[in-house]
């Protein structure tokens, strides 16, 4: 099958710092860098580095070449990506500290002049079983979800950045959820604990993930393989991206949740966002070292 994957996709420029700066403080960053980001990208190299058929639909400015070519070198149809002349590419400032969280700014740039005639044909290739994924670093969110739900396509949807606005569109749609604990804490301050989905995935970062099936009542946990964290960027975009690369193969849950945790131990060892998410076989060989 296909995963979809409507998706932003962004030019991080990260600098490291001693720690986060206070309101009115100036710090020196002690690194800089500029690689790929955006949780759309960085989950459709996930889902595309775990095996799985991806197209990617979203959009970039015509000077930034190199951000499509990486997308198409690790395996993602970038044919639906539309270029632009007039428009930047969206990207993110991010902050890191030593101990490797972050703080994060995102401008939308690009990723937020999406229009539905320019995804007609991939809209029409569309068909049961295979999968989309969105996130909220995007328009035409809710448009698409209808599209592909009506299609048969099961919608993964990443709310984050949170908005009860943008799920509240989205949510008649979507079959489940992914979202941190923060997150999720704040989903359910809105909407309670009956959503109207199949099931909810839950990152809880250094405490591992959980699964909630909520058509079926049952839960799934995995705890997190233990690392030395450097980078924690875009580390639940390769969990979910992994995920549901694993769902697209047919795997029982609980080993496409174990196979994502991996996934996303590896990548917070390594510095980046996109630029660091592991290839299966790097994931396997990992898994395959664990007592």
């Amino acid at each position: 099958m296909t995963i979809w994957n409507l998706g932003s996709i962004n030019i991080d420029y990260t600098y490291r710092l001693p720690h986060m700066p206070q309101p009115g403080e100036t710090l020196s960053a002690s690194e800089f860098r500029k690689g790929m980001g955006g949780k759309g990208s960085n989950q459709s190299l996930a889902a595309a580095r775990a095996g799985a058929q991806v197209v990617h639909l979203g959009a970039a400015a015509r000077a930034d070449d190199w951000v499509v070519g990486r997308l198409t070198a690790s395996g993602v149809d970038t044919t639906h990506i539309v270029r632009h002349h007039d428009q930047a590419t969206g990207h993110a400032i991010i902050l890191l500290d030593v101990s490797g969280e972050n703080s994060i700014v995102i401008h939308g740039g690009a990723n937020r002049t999406l229009q539905q005639d320019q995804f007609k044909s991939a809209i029409a290739r569309m068909k049961g079983g295979d999968f989309l994924l969105m996130q909220n670093e995007t328009n035409l969110q809710s448009e698409m979800a209808q599209l592909a739900a009506r299609r048969g396509v099961r919608v993964v949807y990443s709310a984050a950045p949170f908005d009860v606005a943008a799920l509240r569109a989205v949510l008649p749609h979507v079959a489940i959820i992914a979202l941190n604990e923060g997150e999720a804490a704040q989903m359910c301050d809105a909407f309670g604990d009956d959503l109207p989905v199949e099931g909810l995935l839950i990152t809880r970062g250094a405490r591992g993930a959980e699964y909630r099936d909520l058509r079926g009542g049952r839960q799934f946990e995995v705890p997190a393989f233990q690392v030395d964290a450097v980078d924690t960027t875009g580390a639940g975009d390769c969990f979910a991206g992994y995920f549901v690369a694993g769902l697209d193969r047919n795997e029982d849950i609980p080993v496409a949740l174990r196979r994502a945790a991996a996934a996303a131990a590896l990548k917070v060892t390594r510095t980046g966002a996109g630029d660091a998410i592991p290839k299966l076989e790097e994931v396997e060989k990992f898994m395959a070292a664990q007592v």
